[in-house]
């Protein structure tokens, strides 16, 4: 058996181990955007003139710096400077998350824009505040519309993950270079590694159609 396969079984169970840190980066950091999402949409959406300003500023910022960069400016730039102690795993899963959050606020400002306005009036019209409506009839619609482009997110967020190994998480890159760096043998466990991400991304995303389509909205095209 050439040397390049022995390399990759023997390593495999060890390369697997960290598939379970890069998908809870990723959980933890689609969660995170999607809890800072929503707001920052409705926010641009139906906020004042200064709170759109704001939202367009943030996502101007964390849609403009390499993630590498935020990543070292959050872990050896502000967590230092504030004496705050986070562990690499954690700032990884926040600064994708921040980062996630710029990208989901417009995909679910998107799916907001797409809906008829006459709702919102209708809404009015039968007693219902702002708020309400938004929480009730507009944000159900928006997010089962935006689980399209929120796939596409996964898999951005999936790959990008892989740069957390800058900060020494132990995740799929982490382990598949620290086995190689000593090995000597790059090609087959790099291409090892590349299929269990391409694994990771086909479940998630097959996982985020089957929702689409239980979900789907009558009267909506594809």
């Amino acid at each position: 058996m050439p040397e390049g396969l022995i390399a990759v079984f023997q390593a495999l169970p060890y390369i697997l181990q960290g598939s379970f840190v890069t998908i809870g980066i990723v959980l933890g950091a689609m969660g995170f955007g999607l809890a800072m999402g929503i707001p920052l949409a409705l926010g641009q959406v139906y906020g004042s003139p200064p709170v759109r300003v704001a939202v367009r500023i943030y996502v101007w910022f964390f849609r403009g710096v390499p993630l590498l960069v935020l990543l070292f400016l959050f872990y050896f730039g502000f967590c230092s400077l504030l004496d705050i102690n986070l562990s690499a795993f954690t700032v990884s899963v926040a600064v994708l998350g921040l980062i996630s959050a710029a990208y989901q606020s417009q995909i679910f400002r998107g799916a907001i824009a797409s809906l008829p306005a006459g709702q919102l009036k209708a809404a009015r019209a039968l007693g219902m505040s702002d708020a309400k409506a938004v929480w009730f009839i507009i944000l159900p619609q928006a997010l089962r519309l935006s689980i399209p482009a929120w796939s596409n997110e996964y898999s951005i967020v999936l790959k990008d993950s892989a740069v957390a190994y800058a900060l020494g998480v132990a995740e799929i890159m982490a382990r598949t270079h620290f086995v190689a760096t000593r090995t000597y043998q790059h090609l087959p466990l790099y291409l090892a590694a590349g299929t269990i991400y391409l694994i990771l991304t086909y479940a998630g995303t097959r996982g985020l159609r089957l929702l689409e389509n239980k979900v789907r909205i009558r009267g909506y095209s594809r």
